[in-house]
């Protein structure tokens, strides 16, 4: 009787066991499935809109400020310097490396090398005082006066670095579009919110003053984003992306001077698509 019962228990063990190992081959876990433990980068590119700003100058002998300046960013568009790796700092570009600490939230940090160019030869409101007034084409008459590159130039090409980490999250839509296979193609969406410094290499002259070349930590920003994130063949992906923020720059370099700083904020909305691959180590 005993063996007969032990002889029962063994056949199903070995049935369940079979019948598993079939299921789990007929049916095997996507990759896609999960995303705990997994690591990503990517590389893109961004253009940016900004809001307008106020820019206050100051230094020994000047201390003034224009109002509602507005800028605009410096597109490279389709270009080989995307890949250059000596050249990858002259378009406007982003970087980010990351890890899932769980299926749907993942932490990062990056770089999103923006650009800032303040129009030029444009007529501004402003206030305060600076020598030699009207002698740099600048033309000041009822507290206005004209942004002539003699008088200024204002502008963070190298570039407005905004370093920032974030936290995501992530959310596979594919059944949406009834997709058969994640691991072939796959749609998630993704919303995030970030944090972190201001490390521009600021391009500005000053009533003909010799200009700062270094970079500088000149200040802070925050950011949301929501995009939209294609992940093909499991590990390669392109994502799209429309980030908002809040720039507070209080500490610019304009001059050799240590003395002579400028500060400004503003808003920015910035869109970036981005190419990238995800991976467990």
């Amino acid at each position: 009787m005993k063996q007969s019962f032990l002889m029962v228990v063994l056949t199903f063990c070995v049935f369940s066991q079979y019948t598993f190992s079939q299921e789990t081959v007929e049916n095997p876990e996507k990759y896609t499935a999960n995303n705990k433990g997994k690591f990503y980068i990517y590389w893109g590119g961004n253009r940016e809109s900004y809001s307008k700003s106020d820019i206050r100058f100051k230094g020994a002998d000047y201390d003034f400020t224009i109002y509602d300046v507005e800028a605009h960013d410096k597109p490279k568009g389709l270009h080989v310097d995307y890949i250059n790796p000596a050249r990858m700092t002259i378009p406007q570009t982003n970087f980010r490396i990351g890890y899932y600490i769980s299926n749907h939230y993942n932490v990062s940090l990056g770089v999103d090398h923006m650009k800032y160019v303040m129009y030029q030869d444009r007529r501004v409101n402003y206030s305060g005082y600076y020598p030699n007034a009207g002698s740099y084409n600048e033309n000041p008459s009822s507290n206005q006066l004209t942004l002539d590159y003699q008088f200024l130039t204002f502008e963070h090409t190298d570039g407005l670095n905004y370093i920032n980490t974030e936290i995501a999250r992530v959310d596979d839509i594919s059944f949406i579009f009834k997709l058969p296979n994640t691991d072939k193609f796959q749609i998630n969406t993704v919303a995030g919110i970030g944090g972190g410094i201001l490390f521009p290499k600021t391009n500005a002259k000053v009533l003909t003053m010799e200009r700062h070349d270094d970079f500088h930590v000149s200040g802070f920003g925050a950011s949301a984003k929501v995009g939209l994130n294609f992940t093909f063949f499991k590990h390669f992906f392109i994502q799209a992306e429309y980030k908002t923020g809040y720039i507070e720059m209080n500490d610019i370099r304009t001059t050799n001077n240590p003395v002579d700083k400028a500060e400004q904020n503003f808003w920015f909305v910035q869109r970036l698509i981005n190419i990238g691959g995800i991976f467990r180590i």
